[in-house]
């Protein structure tokens, strides 16, 4: 699988919601150019048909000359399929800056995420970044197609008016002057549109937040029968997010009445003033139909316009919540110049005193057993802070890249993501299937495949549900053993297994890992009996180091620790 890379220097400063949509521009200005080339000619035909309608009444039948008129029909026939060529074209570009710029969002957005990695959740929801690749790049997509259009509105207004103007000047003024001034009619509501627009996307990001925990929690909900309090809840949510859709659709209601009715009353005054020239004499039948025809087809441009105007309020909340994403910059920051890791070393942290040894399988007991996750982050430099050094370097002087090359952290919170199992195991694809399954024996884990109908290439379902935890918990080990990195720190790897398969476990891993450093956070007694040095840590210091035995007799406050003995029982 191509590994997308973790930076895309070519995003602009992310403060402007403006500069990202015109960044989107820039990267697919061809598609767009080509857009814009073929609106502009499917635009300007449609304009030139009123001319030539006009002009075969005029000079073919009310001169009555047969000649002109099959000339002026010829000319209709070939503006009509100059008009269905470049429409045709138009819309193949129109698709294509959808895709291009939606994706690219997503392209951008998945590349931060994975440059962020464990900071993402702590600023932004789940639901937020749900959001952006199921709302807002449709948002933005459609934003990039109806620039096509919108240029073509453009153009072919200018061409109605000039051929307004060298027919009549007062209705040309009339439509240079009356189209601009319903625009402005329809700019108040613009405003209060963007605003309701963006109260409404927030109440969706919450709703999915709030989805997304319910679906994740649901066994729990279940088991502490909490699945009505979350459903009110919900409700609740939902009833916000569909009042603000209910404000949004009202004003945009206004918005779409107002753009057929100022049209209509647009149209109702060139026809007029049209005839009134005509029982003059000033205007020709054959120009009455003509201005008839453009009156009718300026429709179309306002719409356009009011549309990309739209649109434009709609992209611009969707490039705020996307660079509230690329906004974000990592707690882990990279050292202005890097130092390479040495290939094998001590794993040492001088805050705590912890050093796990080079090629040993070390056990680091807490007292305080929250700990844990804060101890994995120092010693996987997931904590910018952490001054632990690896071989004599410091984490911290190398790029995280090289560290997490050398270093592996697996804790409870790791995932099973949703394909083949072989693909979860090994993502690289790297393993020979002998390999595997020396890992799946090694956590235990062959009577997972075993009830698997296609073995190692059955799907796996989204966050492995189908998996029970202890299950689950197994194959995230095997996983962890299949990377095979210089140093694996596990966090509490095997809670979630029952005790005769935890012994399996602990009596396989050191062989698994024979020759490279492993670091186990547990308190598990099955464990700690079979590691080569047990480090015990209270209140962030170590206070002891040696074997499990032996710290169970020297040390009262270990043994409470590990066997979960109050101090009244220990005295007793």
């Amino acid at each position: 699988m191509k590994q997308l890379p973790l930076a895309d220097p070519g995003v602009p400063d992310h403060r402007s919601p403006a500069r990202y949509l015109l960044w989107v521009a820039r990267g697919q200005w061809r598609t767009l150019a080509g857009g814009m080339t073929f609106g502009i000619l499917w635009m300007a035909a449609q304009a030139f048909i009123p001319a030539i309608l006009g002009k075969a009444i005029d000079e073919g039948i009310a001169a009555r000359d047969g000649e002109r008129l099959l000339h002026w029909t010829v000319a209709l026939f070939v503006v009509g399929v100059v008009q269905a060529l470049a429409g045709i074209m138009r819309h193949r570009f129109a698709v294509t800056n959808w895709l291009t710029s939606a994706y690219r969002t997503v392209q951008v957005v998945t590349r931060k995420s994975a440059d962020l990695g464990a900071t993402l959740p702590k600023h932004l929801a789940t639901g937020e970044v749900v959001s952006i690749g199921a709302g807002d790049l449709a948002y933005i997509g459609n934003l990039m197609e109806i620039s096509a259009r919108f240029t073509g509105a453009i153009f072919a207004f200018v061409v109605v008016a000039s051929i307004l103007l060298s027919t009549s000047t007062t209705l040309g003024l009339v439509v240079l002057i009356g189209v601009p001034v319903m625009l402005f009619c329809l700019g108040p509501m613009l405003r209060p549109l963007h605003k309701r627009q963006s109260a409404q996307r927030e109440a969706v990001g919450e709703l999915n937040s709030l989805g997304s925990d319910i679906v994740a929690g649901l066994r729990v909900l279940r088991g502490i029968g909490g699945e009505e309090s979350f459903s009110r809840r919900y409700r609740g949510e939902s009833q916000q997010v569909r009042q603000a859709g209910v404000g949004v659709a009202r004003i945009q209601s206004v918005l779409d009445a107002a753009q057929v009715l100022l049209p209509g009353i647009f149209v109702v005054l060139v026809v007029g003033l049209g005839a009134h020239f005509a029982l003059r004499g000033d205007l020709s039948a054959g120009s009455l139909v003509a201005f008839y025809g453009y009156a009718t087809f300026l429709v179309l441009p306002l719409r356009t316009a009011t549309e990309f105007a739209n649109q434009l309020m709609r992209g611009l909340v969707a490039a705020r919540r996307v660079i509230r994403v690329l906004s974000l910059q990592p707690d882990i920051t990279e050292p202005a110049q890097p130092v390479r890791l040495p290939d094998r070393g001590d794993l040492v942290d001088p805050v705590s005193g912890i050093r796990a040894r080079d090629g040993l399988l070390t056990a680091i007991v807490s007292a305080e057993p929250d700990s844990y996750a804060e101890l994995a982050d120092r010693l996987g430099r997931y904590d910018d802070t952490s001054e632990v050094r690896y071989g004599g370097v410091t984490l911290a002087s190398a790029t995280r890249e090289d560290v997490r090359a050398r270093i592996l952290v697996s804790d409870t919170g790791a995932q099973l993501f949703t394909g083949t199992l072989r693909q979860e195991l090994d993502p690289d694809n790297r393993r020979t299937d002998e390999e595997v399954m020396a890992a799946m024996r090694t956590a235990s884990a062959e009577d997972v495949l075993v009830a698997l109908t296609d073995g190692l290439d059955s799907e796996v379902e989204e966050k492995g549900r189908s998996f029970s935890g202890g299950q689950r918990q197994r194959l995230v080990l095997v996983r962890a053993l299949l990377a095979d990195p210089a140093v694996l720190v596990l966090v509490e790897p095997t809670s979630a297994v029952d005790a005769h398969t935890e012994a399996r476990i602990a009596d396989r891993l050191r062989d698994q890992r024979s020759g490279r450093s492993t670091v186990v956070l547990t308190a598990s007694p099955l464990l700690l009996d079979r590691v080569d040095e047990v480090i015990f840590v209270a209140a962030g210091r170590v206070v002891a180091t040696g074997k499990h035995r032996a710290l169970l007799d020297s040390e009262p406050l270990y043994r409470r620790t590990v066997t979960r003995e109050t101090e009244e029982e220990v005295l007793a």
